[in-house]
């Protein structure tokens, strides 16, 4: 009898795995038919599955509404020169700021064109059309390359528009870059200095440590554009009671940050200090797929009063 009712049980559970199952895919499926031929109402289901209320695109108010209406309707192709990780590089050297990207080692087409014989002992290795799509190597001698081959492989075959809607992404071209390892004095991953700017004006920036740690563990916090304040943005500051010092940097991020950023309604420029000098690493226009709920109201309702909507760019 106790066997019985055991199989039963998982004969239940099996039944109800496979439910789940066929929902989820169902789910990913219609999601993806949405996006295909109505990005605008992609975007107001996701936004009400999230936020459980309906955006407000007529008349975009918040921080997170005025970046869904500029990446729906301000499809400027800037956007996508410079959310592309590679030829971002091309436009940031053309306005005479080469200096602040870190060494190019390569460029590849595919994974198989890597030579790891030729590449620096510690490297990275990003795709170019996406986010989150990295790979550090910080010892080459124990460097597991059939995996990272692998992980290459499956991100090349990715259309990051589809993620989360982010529109300019679809027109990136995928290739996989090579980059100098970046490391601070203390060998760590070094700390984002994630620089605020609207219209070419910086005001604020978003410093974000400890990202060696699982996700939600990472510190943030916001300071003015003079670093005199700390803004009241996020959940995880208010939380916290942290000083951080200015980065010795910091005024050489400032100038190329609102030298870069004056196409731009919003962009988030992401910098490094390293050793004393900015390191850009890449310019963000859609920040967490444009909906974050770690914005305290205050933070979302000041950032979204910065954003001076353009005409719109088809």
């Amino acid at each position: 009898m106790f066997l019985s009712g055991i199989k039963k049980i998982a004969k239940r559970a099996k039944v109800v795995s496979f439910y789940y199952d066929f929902l989820n895919k169902y789910e990913v499926l219609y999601q993806a038919f949405i996006l295909k031929f109505s990005p605008v109402l992609y975007t107001k289901r996701r936004y009400k599955k999230i936020y459980g209320k309906s955006i407000r695109l007529q008349n975009p108010e918040t921080f997170d509404e005025k970046l869904l209406w500029l990446m729906l309707y301000w499809k400027h192709p800037l956007k996508t020169e410079c959310g592309d990780k590679y030829t971002m590089r091309l436009f940031v050297e053309h306005k005479g700021f080469g200096h602040i990207l870190p060494e190019l080692v390569g460029v590849y087409e595919n994974s198989n064109d890597i030579d790891y014989d030729s590449l620096p002992h510690k490297f990275v290795l990003k795709c170019t059309h996406g986010c989150g799509f990295n790979i550090i190597c910080t010892d080459k001698d124990n460097f597991d390359k059939n995996d990272a081959k692998s992980k290459l492989d499956k991100w090349m075959k990715i259309d990051y528009s589809k993620v989360a809607g982010e529109l300019h992404y679809k027109s990136m071209q995928p290739r996989i870059i090579c980059e100098q390892f970046l490391e601070d004095l203390a060998c760590e991953l070094p700390v984002d200095y994630k620089v605020y700017c609207f219209d070419g004006k910086v005001h604020c920036t978003l410093i974000v440590q400890e990202r060696k740690l699982v996700k939600h563990q990472a510190l943030f916090d916001y300071y003015d554009r003079e670093w005199k304040t700390k803004l009241p943005y996020s959940y995880s500051s208010l939380r916290a009671d942290r000083k951080i010092t200015k980065p010795v940097a910091y005024d050489e991020m400032l100038e190329a940050a609102e030298a870069l950023s004056k196409p731009f309604p919003f962009v988030r420029m992401d910098f490094y200090d390293i050793k004393g000098k900015a390191i850009l690493g890449e310019m963000t226009f859609t920040p967490s797929g444009c909906i974050d709920k770690g914005y305290t109201d205050f933070g979302q309702n000041t950032l979204g009063n910065l954003i001076k909507l353009p005409q719109k760019v088809s």
